[in-house]
């Protein structure tokens, strides 16, 4: 059977079920698991899924915008290891810092049966843990519908009136030369007021931003506490060097 066939029968059992597994799917078209995992990486780059740990789900099932569903999927097994090791870092009772990143968004699943109060500028993240253990507060301000997630000066602002133990971020690029960089001016002034108002800073990537540089430089790499990410390389020695916790799986 070839992808085009595979491809039209995933997306009849995802039209029908909203939600299947990688082995659920093995099992119906008599393939292995390794080739499902292949063509859901390949559905998901087109946007026509939404990879979930262990399977997909229809996009839509999400409740957040396309852009941001499909860029959550991208090395998803990646993104829900590194949020494993952040979740092991929250202890019961903390209020915590996390912001709009597509990484940190994957924490939520790890988290819901906490007693803690999660404060966050993001929508998806807000949806993620209604009707779980977490206590929620979001950030007023502006709503960014490409984003969605609340950003601005109001936003910033009401960061300002909170005092977390513990801040999860994400960055579109970290070096140990020119630190904390960003695409975006807004999105780094709410990453620079939870570092203001949190005990400890966590950045959330993985290994593809470390030793990157982008648009805009906003912070210096000791405004960080610890970095969590996938793997061990030269720069991320370089930044452990430079006074951050390094923890890799």
């Amino acid at each position: 059977m070839n992808f085009q066939k595979r491809k039209n029968i995933i997306l009849n059992i995802l039209e029908e079920r909203g939600e299947v597994t990688v082995k659920e799917l093995a099992d119906e078209l008599a393939i292995s698991e390794i080739t499902v995992r292949r063509d859901l990486t390949v559905l998901t780059a087109d946007g026509l899924v939404y990879r979930t740990h262990g399977g997909i789900m229809k996009v839509e099932l999400t409740k957040t915008p396309f852009h941001f569903a499909n860029k959550a999927a991208v090395n998803v097994e990646e993104k829900d290891n590194i949020c494993r090791l952040a979740a092991k870092e929250i202890q019961e009772g903390d209020i915590i810092f996390m912001d709009c990143g597509s990484t940190v968004f994957r924490l939520c699943q790890f988290i819901r049966n906490k007693k803690i109060h999660v404060i966050t500028n993001s929508l998806p993240v807000v949806y993620e843990l209604l009707n779980s253990s977490v206590k929620i507060n979001l950030i007023g301000g502006e709503i960014d519908p490409e984003r969605q997630a609340v950003h601005g000066r109001i936003a910033e602002e009401h960061i300002g009136r909170y005092k977390a133990d513990r801040a999860f971020i994400g960055v579109d690029g970290i070096s140990v030369e020119n630190g904390l960089s960003a695409f975006s001016e807004i999105e780094a002034g709410i990453t620079l007021a939870m570092f203001a108002n949190s005990a400890i800073s966590y950045l959330l990537c993985d290994t593809s931003k470390v030793g990157k540089d982008k648009y805009f430089r906003f912070a210096p790499i000791n405004s960080l506490d610890v970095m969590i990410t996938n793997k061990k390389t030269k720069e991320t020695e370089q930044i452990e060097k430079a006074g951050i916790r390094v923890i890799t799986f």
